[in-house]
């Protein structure tokens, strides 16, 4: 059979399996990456201990669970890490099912992913932008900055969408969708802090505490969360906000308001709230709150129950204030204003509309031979490794549907 060339346009995770899953299937293989060297977004996951995978992740973990379906049937979480381990990695679990290498170093994935590279004789191209892709006759023909052209009888594209553009992923894989035709949905920052408008965020600023958070829609909860908050002088972060963050930046795409509600104490009832503020008459209401929540919030949480004299006894406070300041330990709303950027997020929400992708193979469905994989897609996933297992995911099966017997 005649060997055909994939041409793999971006170099980061989905890109380098794609390539290498082609190439083991015989097919000649070449990456062309905007950077000067490939896998430099995988460098910078999981705070440069590369979260590979979640162990936990189904496709009910995604924005279009059906879409994502037979990608996972056909590159699970657990064969994933079996790739993994044949490349050498050695697989370290952690709660909630975060998989890391058991180096605790990025690094380590992207080594083993070049020394694969190198050993299948894929070769890569650096510094290669893209700016116009054209088919004509099944013959795929791309064009670089620097005028240089290459021809391909498939192509892949696994550019990424705009998180962290200092990585190389700059959107310009929308621009090379759109010129094969392709739609692109509305895109917004996902796993990201967000800005709150609040007067106490300065006194709140490097606050960290476990406890849960809410979404809230119309008075409507639409997601919760629970683990690790941190309060910043913008805003508030933390896993559990991260989580928070594509369903309300959804809803600020289209002038919708949210609140993050935040529950303080996680562990009691408002009658064990109650009857420890019963028992302490006679202490100044500060003190009372000392051991229940983190001391740098109670100046905070005491003004917005309306309590401007901190030193007052409890006793002294009044039964509205007090039940507000009951309320506000287990019901403290703040308006979100609006998310950091994409230079700040970790994932693209939105991309190639999903209607033109065939879910079972990742071919366009607009243009034979065009294929794409990861995050320039529609979907993302919850933060832990869920987005990376979609790049894996995602480009295993583009590249077995390209490189399969019947092309």
């Amino acid at each position: 059979m005649k060997r055909q060339d994939i041409l793999i346009i971006g170099g980061g995770a989905s890109g380098i399996l794609a390539a290498i899953i082609a190439s083991r299937n015989h097919f000649n293989v070449t990456i062309l990456e905007r950077n000067i060297k490939i896998g430099k977004k995988i460098l910078a996951t999981g705070n440069g201990r590369c979260n590979f995978t979640n162990t936990t992740a189904t496709k009910d973990d995604y924005n279009h669970p059906e879409f994502v379906s037979k990608a996972f049937q056909v590159f699970s979480p657990f064969k994933t890490m079996n790739f993994f381990e044949e490349l050498g990695i050695a697989p370290k679990v952690e709660d909630q099912g975060k998989t890391y290498p058991l180096s605790e170093q990025a690094s380590s994935i992207v080594d083993v992913l070049l020394y694969e590279v190198n050993r299948l004789g894929i070769k890569i191209i650096t510094e290669a932008l893209v700016k116009d892709i054209k088919k004509n006759n099944n013959l795929f023909t791309v064009t670089l900055e620097n005028g240089k052209t290459y021809n391909a009888d498939q192509i892949i594209i696994c550019t990424g969408g705009k998180a962290m553009p200092s990585s190389g992923s700059d959107g310009s894989g929308y621009m090379l969708a759109k010129m094969m035709g392709h739609h692109i949905t509305p895109i917004f920052p996902a796993l990201v802090k967000l800005k709150l408008d609040s007067p106490y965020l300065k006194q709140l600023d490097g606050v960290k505490f476990p406890g849960r958070v809410e979404l809230i829609h119309r008075n409507q909860v639409l997601q919760e969360e629970q683990g690790d908050i941190l309060f910043t002088k913008f805003g508030i972060s933390g896993p559990t906000i991260l989580q928070l963050s594509r369903k309300a930046n959804a809803f600020l795409a289209v002038k919708e308001e949210v609140w993050v509600k935040v529950i303080l104490v996680n562990l009691l009832s408002r009658k064990d709230v109650e009857k420890r503020l019963s028992l302490a008459q006679n202490r100044p209401i500060d003190f009372s709150l000392i051991g229940l929540i983190h001391k740098k919030i109670i100046p905070s949480i005491l003004k917005e129950a309306g309590i401007h004299n901190p030193s007052m006894l409890v006793k002294d406070v009044s039964i509205k204030e007090k039940n507000k300041l009951i309320h506000l330990l287990f019901d403290w709303r703040f308006l979100v204003k609006e998310s950091h950027g994409f230079e700040d997020a970790q994932v693209t929400a939105g991309g190639v509309d999903i209607r033109e992708i065939n879910e079972d193979t990742m071919e366009s469905k607009l243009v034979k031979g065009l294929y794409f994989a990861g995050e320039v897609i529609d979907v993302d996933g919850l933060c832990g490794g869920y987005n990376l297992q979609w790049a894996w995911s995602s480009a295993y099966l583009a590249a077995i549907s390209a490189s399969s017997e019947k092309k």
